[in-house]
């Protein structure tokens, strides 16, 4: 029993606690609930109170709560304490940290206080971004417990429209107007502001102070009942500059202008007056449409009392008595007191003083400095290229080399100043552009030396630093034409690879995606480019193919084509063709230029002298601009500019490669010679220079196999020399002394000073030579032969050099009444087998004909390279695997083959040997036996 009441007390025990805790918790959760609907309340009153403000709480509160009730009281309390703290944050910082952002954003006449700036003629230009506000007034926190003025401004240009509601004050509204407009004109340069003005009260009177612009044209008044040729006006801007100038990819002038470092366009203000009435349905919607894109084309709106909701920037202006404002900028809570207004005279004064700037500016005949920027290499390409090309009334005529406009067509007679648009065209773009943004391949076919001016001479040792390639006189070197598309397509294809690589598709993506390679953009000019395509002939037919290729596809890489011709009509490789012209967006007609503008365009031929169209529309009438052209190739021009941007280059830059067709390249000075070095396992010979960008000199590797032995065709003595020469002293320099042997075989008269002097040279560095005539050249073939029939040939390389080998024919026709093997036999076993054993022939022969004579009914193969001079293709075709050889002979040029490297033929140039095989006077011949590494002259063995 004892047991039992015991565990009902411990029981009810249990059940008390839960019932206490029970209880507990309810009252918890109840002061809980109580407090959160406490703090509820506190925060919608605090919600009301700040919709209406503070302020407008404490002097009506029954507006929003009971007065009475403690939790609007409480939350009163805390908005008075949060506004009292915010206020004397703002007392102590505030003011002053608005009028530092503002004097930042607003900078010159953008943001001084009215009349500091009044009267100045602007010095800005467009490169810069402009002043993100424009100062209106100052403003004020009335509200506030010690209100502290502070700087009101607005955005405008590229940023924001305005719109203004006088409130029955149209005063007001004019001067805030003019005052902004003063503002804009006084900071920029004259020119880069233009100002359309349409009432729809009155036809003149609005904004007096500002009509002296008008006989400037920086200021437009519309006639108030012809609204649509306003706005239609401003939507032809917009059209044009999206076709003509945001390409590329731009959305913006802004952005373009970030990008190019200058802007094309200046800004365009339209200012409407209106009556607080709505404008016609389609006045409505064009105006929207103006204010949705125009912010992007420089176009800013500036709207009174004109209803206007677009989906686009735009800040408002609500104008109170006493000349004060509130502005969307500030907010409702400040009051904005307006600057004061400049007189109508004092105004009138500030814009004839602008005009006639402008005016002046206008009409100042612009020289070659006026292309060039103050600071150099300051843009970049990512986008294009753009720079100044001549002025129109003053004004900068821009051309643009990019997506858009990739390639660019020059036309003029002769004398029209093709050359001087040239340079001052390669002017403003070097000047803009470093050399890591643009390179410069440059072309001149007519006979001249326009462009060595580019490369270091005697009188000037500067060079144009974006200048790598220049070619002069190259009106019969059209190979060399050929050379440049070639490389021009192999830079195009390593591009697009790269491209492909980083999964992108044109150069301004790959710069983006590959920012530390180099890509810079590739301009090249080719003058007097019909040269090229003059003859029907396989030059004429591969260069066709390769300028279509980089003409339509070198846009997305970079690659720009500048062409310049006196007339393209007659060129017949591109009749039946006009897609290649097509890509030539950019046209450039002289006075009297022909063929080089649309059919229907004939404006070149009333243009004076020194000007030139410039049209980015292929030609098409209406994108003519006419450009007068300073000169730029006279002194202390482009020639300033060259020593200028030389100057800036690093002491180990590299110069340009310079191509004068009327000169032969120094060996000494040809890298392929220079480093040359022994030893080494296969040598080569070089013969000349081939007709490329790089100026490789041609080679044949002499290995140890059949035909590598090489011949010279031709009777013209000096390049003969010139090439023999060459080859011997080239393989000279990969041998160490006394491991290779040489015999110079001087078999004709007039060869016997040059023989001597390249065999002197050999004796110089210490190698073994022996110099024979016409009586031991018999003696030394029958020793070389019998070394290869008793394969002895291994040792030491045996070079056997022979200078008109032909003249020898009859000598070597005769046959040794022992043997019965003539010294023709030799020859031909040497030619035959002596390439195994490391015997090697280089000779002359003055006819293809007599190479053949030579050889017998041996194959001609046993002489696997040849260079042929003043030799028809018809009479070398044997010699080249049977191919038909198109070649017609020209001063100074060969024809080189390989049959183990070529297909084809290619031409070359000899080189100028200069005084590395001049003769000595000639020595005793007998001293050679007691002097070592000396030249033998024998007669025989």
């Amino acid at each position: 029993m004892g047991k039992r009441n015991e565990r009902r007390s411990r029981i009810e025990a249990a059940f008390e606690r839960l019932r206490t805790s029970i209880a507990s918790a309810l009252g918890a959760a109840e002061q809980e609930h109580d407090r959160v609907l406490g703090e509820c309340a506190q925060q919608e009153f605090a919600l009301r109170i700040a919709q209406v403000g503070v302020a407008a709480a404490e002097r009506q509160p029954a507006e929003i709560a009971d007065p009475a009730n403690p939790v609007f009281q409480a939350a009163m309390r805390e908005a008075q304490r949060m506004r009292a703290e915010i206020y004397v944050e703002w007392t102590e910082r505030g003011p002053e940290q608005l009028g530092r952002l503002a004097a930042e954003a607003a900078p010159g006449s953008a943001g001084l206080p009215w009349p500091e700036w009044l009267g100045e003629i602007g010095t800005r230009d467009a490169a810069a971004p402009p002043p993100e506000l424009w100062r209106i007034g100052t403003a004020t926190v009335p509200d506030s417990p010690a209100p502290q003025p502070f700087p009101a401004a607005v955005p405008l240009l590229d940023e924001s429209h305005l719109r203004i509601i006088t409130d029955d004050n149209p005063d007001s509204a004019e001067a805030l107007v003019q005052n902004l407009l003063l503002r804009l004109l006084s900071h920029f340069q004259p020119g880069l502001v233009r100002i359309h003005v349409w009432d729809v009260a009155q036809l003149t009177g609005t904004l007096p102070g500002l009509y002296p612009l008008a006989r400037a044209g920086l200021l437009t008044a519309h006639d108030p009942t012809r609204l649509e040729e306003m706005l239609e006006a401003l939507s032809d801007h917009i059209r044009r500059i999206h076709t003509d100038s945001l390409v590329g990819g731009h959305t913006s002038l802004r952005s373009l202008a970030a990008d190019t470092g200058h802007r094309s366009e200046p800004w365009r203000i339209a200012v409407l007056f209106g009556n607080g009435e709505p404008l016609r349905e389609e006045q409505q919607q064009q105006l929207q449409r103006i204010a949705r894109n125009g912010l992007a084309c420089g176009i800013q709106l500036i709207v009174v009392d004109l209803p206007l909701t677009v989906n686009s920037a735009i800040e408002s202006i609500t104008l109170l008595r006493s000349n004060r404002a509130r502005t969307s900028m500030t907010g409702p809570e400040a009051v904005v007191q307006l600057d004061e207004s400049p007189s109508r005279n004092e105004a009138t004064k500030a814009c004839s003083a602008i005009a006639e700037a402008f005016l002046a500016r206008r009409a100042r005949v612009r020289t070659f400095d006026d292309l060039v920027p103050e600071q150099l290499w300051t843009q970049r390409s990512t986008a294009g290229l753009h720079a100044p090309v001549g002025f129109d009334e003053g004004e900068p005529v821009w051309i643009t080399l990019g997506d858009g406009s990739p390639h660019t067509l020059i036309g003029g007679p002769s004398g029209s100043g093709k050359t001087n648009f040239l340079y001052g065209m390669l002017g403003g773009l070097t000047a803009r552009y470093s050399p890591d943004e643009l390179e410069l391949y440059l072309l001149d076919f007519k006979e001249g030396v326009s462009f060595a001016q580019f490369t270091p001479g005697r009188r000037d040792p500067s060079w144009l630093p974006h200048a790598k390639l220049v070619g002069v006189n190259v009106n019969t070197d059209r190979e060399f034409g050929l050379a440049l598309l070639r490389f021009l397509a192999d830079e195009m294809r390593r591009r697009a690879e790269s491209a492909k690589q980083h999964e992108v598709t044109k150069l301004e993506e790959l710069r983006a995606e590959d920012p530390t390679g180099r890509w810079p953009r590739i301009v090249a000019v080719i003058d007097e480019f019909q040269y090229l395509f003059a003859e029907r002939d396989p030059v004429t037919a591969q260069a066709a193919a390769l300028l279509e290729d980089v003409a339509r596809r070198g846009r997305s890489q970079g690659i720009h084509l500048v062409l310049a011709s006196q007339d393209v009509s007659g060129i017949e490789a591109f009749w039946g063709k006009p897609a290649i012209f097509e890509q030539f967006i950019l046209r450039i007609a002289l006075p009297k230029a022909r063929r080089v503008l649309a059919d229907q365009n004939n404006a070149a031929m009333e243009l004076p002298r020194w000007h030139a169209i410039v049209n980015h529309e292929s030609g098409v009438k209406h994108g003519n601009k006419i450009a007068r052209i300073p000169d730029a190739t006279a002194k202390n021009t482009f020639d300033a500019l060259q020593q200028a941007l030389c100057k800036k280059l690093d002491d180990d830059a590299r110069q340009p490669r310079l191509f004068d067709g009327s000169n032969l390249p120094e060996l000494s000075t040809l890298d392929d010679y220079t480093k040359l070095r022994a030893p080494v396992a296969v040598p080569k010979v070089l013969l000349g220079q081939i007709i490329d960008v790089d100026g490789t000199a041609a080679a044949v590797r002499l290995a140890r196999s059949p035909g590598r032995n090489v011949a010279v065709i031709g009777s013209v003595l000096a390049d003969a020399i010139s090439v023999l020469g060459t080859a011997t002293l080239s393989l000279a320099r990969q041998y160490d002394p006394g491991n290779i042997k040489f015999t110079i075989a001087a078999l004709l008269d007039d060869v016997e000073d040059d023989a001597r002097g390249v065999a002197e040279a050999l004796g110089n560095d210490d190698h073994d030579v022996k110099l024979v005539g016409l009586d031991g050249i018999e003696s030394v073939l029958a020793a070389a032969a019998e070394k290869i029939d008793h394969r002895a040939g291994t040792a030491v390389p045996h070079c056997l050099v022979l200078y008109a080998a032909d003249a020898a024919h009859t000598t070597l026709e005769r046959k040794d009444p022992t043997t019965r093997v003539s010294g023709l036999d030799h020859l031909r076993k040497i030619l035959k087998q002596g390439p195994e054993l490391r015997v090697h022939v280089i000779g002359w022969w003055r006819s293809a004909q007599r190479v053949k004579n030579t050889l017998g009914m041996g194959p001609v193969d046993d002489i696997g390279a040849w260079v042929a001079f003043d030799v028809h293709g018809q009479e070398l075709a044997a010699f080249a695997a049977g191919q038909m050889v198109n070649w017609s002979p020209r001063a100074r040029r060969g024809l080189f083959f390989d049959r183990a490297v070529h297909s084809r033929p290619e031409v070359i140039l000899p080189f100028d040997l200069g005084d590395q095989a001049k003769p000595v006077p000639a020595v005793p011949a007998q001293r050679a036996a007691d002097e070592p590494c000396e030249i033998r002259e024998e007669a025989g063995d």
